[in-house]
Order: structure tokens, then sequence, then C-alpha cells
């Protein structure tokens, strides 16, 4: 029979080893911007389910990536502030700021490729229910003209291009915007020049096509992007 002493050591390493109770341990907690990530997640599942009809599926792809800029606006430029600051407070579950981003960034970017590849894979089943996304390599002389026309009239008087340099301070970029950066270079000497051009918010993001008289009455609609 063993000792009242050797049964009490026994006793003492049991309780050594035993884990941490979930009680009082971080892991009790779901991190709060993964847990809103894995919600977006789902909203994009939305988007491959075959039940949905294809413009749906389009808009639950859109309504994720809208999430997801308003995500990286809010949360992540709040994490990226304590960061900033220095601050390496642990969250309730346990992760430093540092820790938090690292972990966004990693899930952020399998969301993002994701759905980069559903809206390939929309795009193929948009063309085959009429609604096909040209971008202008095979276009007719007429539709070219056509085109021309519709930049100089309605989208030329609309831009402004806004010269980078030092004389001038760093433009302001609105959030949510689409603006283009351009690398120019002079003609008469040919040094380097910077500028970026705003696209105003009324301008259609996708114009549609005129159909070609030789084309069938349900050919489907043509769309070029902005």
């Amino acid at each position: 029979m063993e000792s009242a002493q050797v049964i009490e050591i026994k006793e003492k390493e049991l309780v050594a080893e035993a884990p941490p109770s979930i009680a009082t341990s971080p892991e009790r907690f779901i991190n709060r911007e993964l847990s809103w990530l894995h919600f977006n997640r789902r909203v994009l599942e939305e988007s491959v389910n075959p039940g949905h009809p294809v413009l749906e599926r389009v808009r639950f792809l859109s309504i994720s990536a809208n999430n997801l800029d308003e995500f990286f606006m809010v949360r992540v430029a709040g994490i990226k502030a304590q960061v900033r600051e220095g601050i390496a407070e642990r969250s309730p579950d346990g992760m430093t700021p540092s820790e938090q981003l690292a972990l966004i960034n990693k899930t952020v970017s399998e969301l993002a490729s994701d759905q980069q590849a559903i809206w390939r894979d929309l795009r193929a089943t948009l063309s085959d229910t009429g609604i096909m996304l040209v971008d202008g390599h095979d276009f007719t002389k007429t539709e070219r003209g056509w085109l021309e026309d519709h930049f100089l009239r309605n989208i030329f008087p609309l831009l402004t291009p806004l010269a980078i340099d030092p004389a001038h301070p760093f433009p302001f970029i609105p959030s949510l915007g689409f603006t283009i950066a351009l690398q120019l270079a002079r003609v008469s000497d040919g040094k380097p020049m910077n500028a970026l051009i705003r696209m105003p918010g009324k301008i259609d993001r996708f114009i549609r096509m005129p159909q070609a008289k030789d084309e069938p009455k349900d050919g489907g609609v043509h769309l070029i992007p902005l």
C-alpha cells in the first residue's frame, strides 16, 4: 500500500498538470474582428448559392466587398492606431493589437482571393445569361467611334487632373472614391511627373454599349467598365 505522503505528492502533481479552467482562460472568447470576418465570409458564401438568381449572387458579392471596405476604414484603422502608439495591452481573447493585425491580414488575404475567384465565375455565368462585360479589344470601328464620342461628351468634361509635386499639398483622396494615379513624362525634356484624376461618383462605373444594327434583339447586353 502506498503511504499517505506518496499519495499527497501525486495529488499535488495532478493539480499542477491540470489544464487551466476555461472559465479563466482567454480562449473562452472569440476575437471580435475575426468573428466579423467570419460573418462576412458567410455573406460571400451566398454569392455561390445556385438557388439565388445570378444578379442576386452578384449583389451578395458586392455586399461582401463593401463590408470589407468599411471594416478597414473603421476597425482595422483603430487597431493600426493602437499599434502606431505602441499599445500592447491584450484584448479579452488574449491577443495584442499587433497579433490581431497579423491574423486579420491573413484572413482578409484569403477572403479577397476567394472574392476574385467567385467574380471570375460569376462573369462567365452572367455571359451565359446574356449580360456580357467587354474590354474593347475586339470592338469595330463604329463601336470605337461611339465610345470616343461618349467619352468626350459625358466623361472628359468632368475630369480634373491634379498634379503631385513639392509645390502643392498632396490632394485629398475621399474614402471609397475612384482615383487614377498617373506617372507622366514631360514632352519637352522627359522629366517624370505624377498626377491624380478623380472620377466623380455620378459617373456610371459600367457603360452600356448600343446594340449593333445587324445584332439580333435578344443578343444580350454589352457593358464596358469605365
